[in-house]
């Protein structure tokens, strides 16, 4: 038991010095307190907050000189926070805008006055209301100068407030201070690359930065009237007109050259919508609402079966049947087509990264863009109507299937794909029987996602003609019909859930 103590203890001991020696070449400057300042953190059993006196007093500066950029941020906005308060406490500009206002009001009710006393001289009827008015038109003055003076008194409460919150930014970055240094400390041993000890040329940046920007926002908050550079954004009138005159000559232009190409698509997909919202419509109503029933049992089990019965109801007893198969039709086929175009695309930047990254961009520009914005050049290449909608559907909802399929796919385990690879497997085989049985969990969320991004569009469609639920929702918004909105709303979600509990029926 000796020798065992004897061969453990120096082995703690060497490992603490080594540790000690590692934070000794992270700190660079001042490694003997930092070496007392980690272990502490380590060493205690509850949490402890050693606080760094040179963070408190150089705070944001501290902050970017050794690397802690989520502190430097607390720090910048707090302290500009008090020093704004305090600036504006200081300078006395409060009750500005009410002095002025005061003033303003105080002549209009003296020329009032003179009208009044120069229609009761010449026996004008309107001689009571100018007196009136001139009465209201003074009371509003005295209020305006009452509440300016009120302001006045304020700016010493202001300035205690600003020295607190100065206080409170002091002791907040000098009790984080150490801790996540220590953070960072913990990353740089795993990654020796980054960047440690002080970095004096991003401090005196910081320190530049922090004094601009705390003294421009002083003086835009304190000045009485601050310079109209500082309050006004540039801009250029006569630039916006000519780029927005040359994005409508090129849309018109590729609206023209491209008339037969857009025409073409337009036809086909209004023939797959006509035909699928002609399939359901036509369709007596007993039997489309049975066949929707048998493949939620089959599909989904019984549970969800009764969830569909009931949903159906709902649509056919407030009179939503019919425009809830045009909203089906819709929806279906903006899905389908969705995902018949972001399901190979995810699988093609799965398995190439490249393509992943080069449409990344893209990918981003698509679900991010506005939704309203989209209907912009769809309705200036394509018109009106439901094939539109359908396209800018298609354009909102594609993203998500394909970032979660490239996900899945690049989820799948190596080892996996080796072995199958070993065993003979051919790479039909290996996507067919490996790679998407494995990614199915996220194929299917991308699908979820992609349902649920065409039925946010439903709505938003009906403003370029696209009929069904989104009209009725689009209706009671323009007469306050909140009764009628809500019920078409849950109309379309239940529609929804219908498809998403269908289909994530059969993943299960």
């Amino acid at each position: 038991m000796n020798a065992h103590n004897h061969v453990s203890e120096p082995s703690v001991e060497q490992h603490r010095r080594a540790e000690d020696d590692l934070v000794r070449e992270f700190a660079v400057q001042n490694p003997a307190y930092y070496v007392d300042a980690f272990a502490r953190i380590r060493r205690a059993s509850k949490s402890v907050w050693p606080f760094n006196t040179a963070a408190a007093l150089l705070g944001p500066v501290w902050a970017a000189a050794r690397g802690t950029m989520v502190l430097f941020w607390i720090a910048f906005f707090l302290e500009m926070l008090a020093v704004v308060q305090i600036g504006v406490g200081a300078v006395g500009n409060l009750g500005t805008a009410e002095q002025a206002r005061a003033e303003r009001l105080t002549k209009q009710a003296e020329a009032r006055a003179e009208q009044a006393k120069a229609a009761e001289a010449a026996g004008a009827d309107n001689a009571r209301g100018l007196k009136s008015s001139a009465a209201a038109l003074q009371k509003a003055a005295n209020n305006a100068r009452l509440q300016a003076d009120t302001a006045k008194t304020k700016a010493p409460l202001l300035i205690a407030s600003g020295l607190v919150t100065l206080l409170f930014a002091k002791l907040l970055t000098g009790f984080l201070a150490n801790r996540m240094l220590e953070r960072r400390f913990a990353r740089w041993r795993s990654f020796p690359a980054l960047r440690h000890g002080l970095d004096y040329p991003l401090a005196a940046c910081a320190f530049v930065f922090c004094v601009l920007a705390y003294g421009v926002s002083a003086y835009r908050f304190a000045a009485a009237a601050p310079a109209a550079w500082l309050t006004v954004a540039p801009s250029n009138r006569d630039w916006q007109a000519a780029l927005s005159s040359s994005l409508d000559g090129l849309m018109e232009g590729v609206s023209h050259v491209g008339e037969g190409f857009f025409g073409a698509i337009t036809g086909a997909i209004s023939l797959v919508l006509d035909g699928f919202a002609y399939a359901l419509t036509g369709t007596p109503w007993p039997v489309t609402m049975a066949i929707i029933l048998i493949l939620s049992w089959q599909l989904a089990g019984p549970r969800v079966a009764i969830f569909t019965a009931a949903a159906l109801a709902y649509l056919a007893v407030l009179g939503f049947w019919e425009k809830s198969l045009e909203t089906v039709a819709l929806l279906g086929t903006a899905a389908i087509l969705c995902l018949a175009i972001g399901i190979p695309l995810g699988i093609w930047c799965g398995r190439r990264p490249r393509v992943y990254t080069a449409l990344r961009p893209v990918l981003d520009f698509m679900q991010t863009m506005p939704a309203f914005v989209y209907l912009i050049p769809v309705i200036a290449l394509f018109g009106i109507g439901k094939p539109p909608g359908v396209i800018a559907t298609l354009i909102f909802g594609t993203p998500p299937v394909v970032r979660l399929t490239a996900l899945g796919l690049q989820g799948v385990p190596p080892a996996i794909r080796e072995a199958a690879q070993a065993y003979g497997a051919t790479k039909w085989f290996l996507l067919t029987r490996v790679d998407l049985p494995l990614a199915m969990p996220s194929i299917m969320a991308g699908i979820n996602q992609t349902i649920l991004m065409c039925l946010s569009m439903v709505v938003i469609a009906s403003l370029i003609g696209a009929k069904g639920l989104g009209e009725d929702v689009l209706n009671a918004l323009q007469y306050a019909a909140v009764g009628q909105g809500l019920l078409a709303g849950f109309a379309i979600l239940l529609c929804a859930m219908i498809i998403d509990r269908i289909v994530q029926g059969k993943s299960r």
